[in-house]
């Protein structure tokens, strides 16, 4: 019986490019929220970060890329699997200069203290895996 309910229920929900989209989005946006508030207030404070490490300050720039450029591209579709690795690698690279302290924490809740960090990072990975699916702006695979 219970064999017949779950065959029952995957019939129903078995839509993975849908599924496959809507983790884009999802993704997607929340990243680009932190994208918009760095074009709002500026990387300034990630300049003086990076600079404060010995590295090139000129490297903050790339938050754009990781943070508003590849975001739009994963949700629309776009070159889905390089955008997805550009997002965890800049998560690796966020997590190093700013909350790499906290790896060894938990909150007062019990959460792992880079639990947010670790599920952009591993959501980039599930993507980049996964590619953007059927529904994507562009009808060439080659390009999603």
């Amino acid at each position: 019986m219970l064999a017949k309910l779950n065959t029952s229920f995957t019939r129903i929900t078995d839509h993975p490019d849908f599924g496959k989209l809507l983790l884009r989005l999802t993704f997607g946006i929340l990243i680009l929220f932190h994208g918009v508030a760095k074009m709002e207030n500026g990387v300034g404070w990630v300049v003086k970060m990076l600079e404060g490490h010995g590295l090139p300050g000129f490297i903050a720039y790339g938050a754009y890329i990781g943070e508003v450029v590849a975001p739009l591209l994963i949700i629309l579709g776009i070159f889905t699997r390089p955008a997805a690795a550009v997002i965890s690698f800049n998560l690796i690279v966020a997590v190093l200069l700013v909350v790499g302290g906290k790896f060894f924490t938990l909150t007062e809740v019990g959460a792992w203290g880079l639990e947010s960090e670790a599920l952009y990072f591993f959501g980039g990975l599930v993507i980049m895996l996964l590619g953007s699916g059927r529904y994507s702006v562009v009808s060439n695979p080659a390009l999603r």
